[in-house]
């Protein structure tokens, strides 16, 4: 061993040396922690001050979470929705006789005999009701006992579709409990407005629609006719199409669009799922059961109990010879019209503005399906209950 080594080792050994050695550095500690105790006196205010200027959040109990545009107002004066109650220029009424329910109607002129029937008959059961005047026409309409009591809309030549999308916003009906928005072309003789309501709340159908009179009637789906055995029916049975397991539209979970009533639950999901320039709507019935609010099975339904007359006048462009394309075997269901275009075609070389008007609606029911697929692929975040839908 080295003498230094020898040194250093005696050195700790020997007990009065040890003695010094802890007496030498515990002056040295102390100093040490002098400095850092006043050190941080001096350097702790500037961290302090870095911290209080970080924004920190807070909770503003006046922060709601409101519709864009009326952020400016007071809470208590936002009139979130409407309703198409008239009211008059001055005074107020006695009483508030505000409708629970909305009837909609595609009103021609011409079909003034059928319209009278339904409108006299919503308006006894305290029905808000509303015309869409297809072709135009409107005085005419004066002649009616009942015409300053509804609301009139006038745009030539578009569909009920194209007017429900533009004036009948779910925030302008979210009073209404139901929405009925039918053609004209049907008869009431046997329907009771509100005993219809009554069936279907307690039944439960978020969307229905009155069966039909199949003895009367002009039917162009099986599971639409009036059954005499029941009260409502929610599935049709047809060998190598529909039975008991059926889980999908036409067979069940399926509607019409001649006479459909909606919830205001449902309406607003439809509302929705309604193209802006698709104004014929052709689609729209196979995918209505996504608007269920819940299981499309059980949630829709035909009213047989309450049932109308489906008299199948045809209104916009009607032909000078009327020909439905459904009676020489059109459908959406086929998706072919080629034979049905050379068929017809091949008897005349004038236009036929029925069925320009069956072309048209069957394109956008093709371009509705496309859209459909496009956008469930796009959606990484919906998940799609009815996976066999529209394929």
């Amino acid at each position: 061993m080295s003498m230094k080594s020898t040194n250093i080792v005696s050195l700790f050994e020997d007990p009065h040396n040890r003695r010094s050695c802890v007496y030498s550095v515990v002056p040295a500690v102390s100093a040490l922690f002098l400095i850092l105790f006043f050190g941080a006196v001096f350097i702790s205010p500037k961290y302090e001050l870095k911290i209080e200027a970080l924004p920190i959040p807070k909770f503003n109990k006046c922060q709601k979470c409101k519709p864009d545009g009326n952020e400016a107002l007071p809470e208590g004066i936002v009139a979130k929705t409407s309703n198409l109650q008239m009211r008059p220029l001055w005074g107020f009424p006695k009483s508030d006789n505000s409708s629970f329910s909305l009837f909609a109607i595609a009103a021609g002129i011409k079909q003034s005999d059928l319209v009278d029937k339904m409108v006299t008959k919503f308006l006894s059961s305290n029905f808000s009701v509303m015309l869409f005047h297809y072709d135009g026409v409107v005085d005419q309409w004066k002649t009616f006992e009942w015409c300053d009591r509804v609301i009139h809309v006038s745009a030539a030549n578009q569909t009920k579709w194209w007017f429900a999308k533009r004036f009948l916003h779910p925030d302008i009906v979210a009073k209404y409990s139901y929405i009925f928005l039918w053609d004209e072309d049907l008869g009431v003789e046997d329907f009771n407005p509100q005993k219809y309501v009554s069936i279907v709340k307690s039944e439960g159908l978020e969307i229905s629609q009155p069966a039909l009179d199949p003895a009367k009637s002009e039917v162009h789906h099986q599971i639409t006719a009036r059954s005499r055995r029941s009260i409502v029916h929610r599935r049709t049975y047809k060998p190598g199409l529909c039975d008991k397991n059926s889980t999908a539209p036409p067979c069940t979970g399926w509607i019409e669009m001649m006479a459909p009533v909606f919830s205001r639950a449902a309406w607003r999901c439809v509302w929705y799922m309604i193209q802006n320039d698709l104004i014929h709507a052709w689609g729209l019935d196979m995918q209505l059961g996504y608007c269920a609010q819940g299981d499309r099975t059980k949630n829709v339904g035909i009213v047989d109990a309450e049932y109308v007359i489906h008299y199948g006048r045809p209104t916009l462009g009607v032909p000078e010879e009327k020909k439905d394309l459904l009676e020489i075997g059109f459908s959406p269901e086929t998706e072919n019209i080629t034979h049905v275009m050379t068929k017809t075609s091949s008897h005349s070389h004038k236009k036929d503005p029925r069925l320009e008007v069956r072309r048209q609606s069957f394109l956008e029911f093709k371009i509705f399906k496309r859209r459909w697929i496009q956008a469930a692929k796009k959606d990484n975040c919906w998940i799609d209950p009815y996976s066999q839908s529209l394929k």
